[in-house]
């Protein structure tokens, strides 16, 4: 019998207490099986895992799952189910979603005792994800100690940011002491929906520019030159840039002083605020687009207020990003919103005709699950729709950067 060349890679997102996973074979970019984790360390923990090969059906398991080590290996037990268990000679990698690398992280990283260190040492500017990407990590390794395991950083596409773009205008002394800079987030989604747009477009990355509009819960926007970011909208932390489901986005920083003074507020509270009880939420107590949408056509005027403010934001940077690139081929809309709400995509370019962009109303209400056009043919900008597939450009760098080592 020939060796078994490995082809697959098994791609981890590991938060708090949940555990979301993907299985590609990258020899054809197929999904094999993909599940999540949820509410692990409680008592009604549930783990959902859908084989994606040979017709298999969703599994549901609910019942106590004390901690990261018994989620994966949950995990492994239904991948083993189908014949895809961690321990099969396929494997070639895992790789894993890690949020914030700062700026010594600007590609992926085969993980060793050094890189999980300098993950730890971000904890401070990633507090809320990097502890949980870490504990993946561990576990993971824990599992299987002979295999590549590779961090995929959200921020490392955002590094090619000049340091105009990258750095606040406060005392430099200041800001290099505490890391304070604009690192970006969404990375993984902007890399892949900006290679997929000039695809879209038969040309190479290196021969387009896009404005990506990265549009979910979590929103944000990025400006790319041939390729390379040049700059985001997201900042030190995810909070920065357009309206968001719970998120305030940009505002001036003094309503955080007003609100310590003037409102008695502790710095836990407004943290909460602006991160969790802002944004759309905020404005009008939905975070879900399609209930704000049927809201406004209801003639809802909170709902109507907390869309225009959305797309209000949008709009300015799109502009924004135009003035940064100076000439643009594409703006390429993504993620939950950016896919499916076809009344945010007609705002956010209306009346931006003399910027040469525009959408065809009947293209932009069609529904579809592949990258496609919006805008009319003899539109100067190319308004497109791209699905992300964050998981698919992990797996495609581990894989590139395992297949590199070996």
């Amino acid at each position: 019998m020939s060796a078994v060349s490995p082809s697959r890679v098994l791609v981890l997102n590991s938060g708090s207490s949940s555990v979301k996973y993907q299985l590609l074979d990258m020899s054809d970019n197929a999904r094999l099986a993909v599940g999540l984790v949820e509410r692990i360390g409680e008592e009604t923990s549930r783990l959902k895992h859908t084989p994606l090969h040979g017709g298999g059906e969703t599994r549901e398991w609910n019942g106590p799952i004390a901690d990261h080590e018994a989620a994966l290996k949950a995990v492994s037990a239904e991948l083993a189910k189908d014949g895809l268990g961690l321990d099969s000679p396929e494997l070639a990698a895992i790789g894993h979603r890690v949020v914030h690398g700062g700026r010594h992280f600007t590609e992926p990283t085969v993980i060793d005792d050094a890189v999980l260190a300098e993950i730890e040492r971000l904890i401070p500017v990633a507090p809320l994800h990097n502890p949980a990407n870490l504990t993946g990590i561990r576990t993971a390794q824990a599992l299987r100690p002979d295999l590549p395991q590779v961090a995929v950083f959200d921020t490392a596409f955002h590094t090619t940011m000049p340091e105009s773009a990258a750095r606040y205008a406060i005392d430099v002394k200041t800001a290099d002491e505490h890391r304070i800079r604009r690192y970006g987030f969404h990375g993984t989604s902007h890399a892949y929906v900006s290679r997929a747009t000039a695809e879209l477009l038969g040309k190479d990355p290196s021969e387009v520019n896009v404005i990506v509009l990265h549009l979910g819960n979590g929103a944000s926007a990025s400006a790319v030159r041939g390729g390379r970011c040049v700059d985001t909208s997201m900042g030190l932390t995810p909070l920065e840039g357009l309206v968001m489901g719970t998120r305030s986005g940009d505002l001036d920083p003094a309503v955080i002083f007003h609100l310590a003074r003037v409102g008695g507020m502790s710095t836990d509270e407004i943290d909460t605020l602006l991160n969790k009880k802002s944004g759309l939420i905020g404005l009008c107590g939905d975070n879900d687009m399609r209930e704000i949408r049927r809201r406004v056509d209801e003639g809802d005027e909170q709902a109507r207020l907390a869309f225009d403010i959305y797309i209000h934001h949008l709009k300015k940077y799109i502009g924004a990003y135009y003035a940064v690139l100076g000439t643009v081929d594409a703006v390429a809309f993504t993620a939950g919103v950016g896919e499916n709400a076809a009344p945010v995509r007609q705002a956010a370019v209306a009346g931006l005709e003399q910027l040469g962009l525009a959408v065809d109303e009947e293209l932009n209400a069609a529904r579809g699950d592949r990258p496609r056009l919006i805008s009319p043919e003899s539109a100067r900008v190319a308004v497109a729709v791209v699905p992300t597939d964050e998981e698919l450009e992990i797996a495609t760098q581990t894989y590139a950067l395992v297949g590199k080592n070996n």
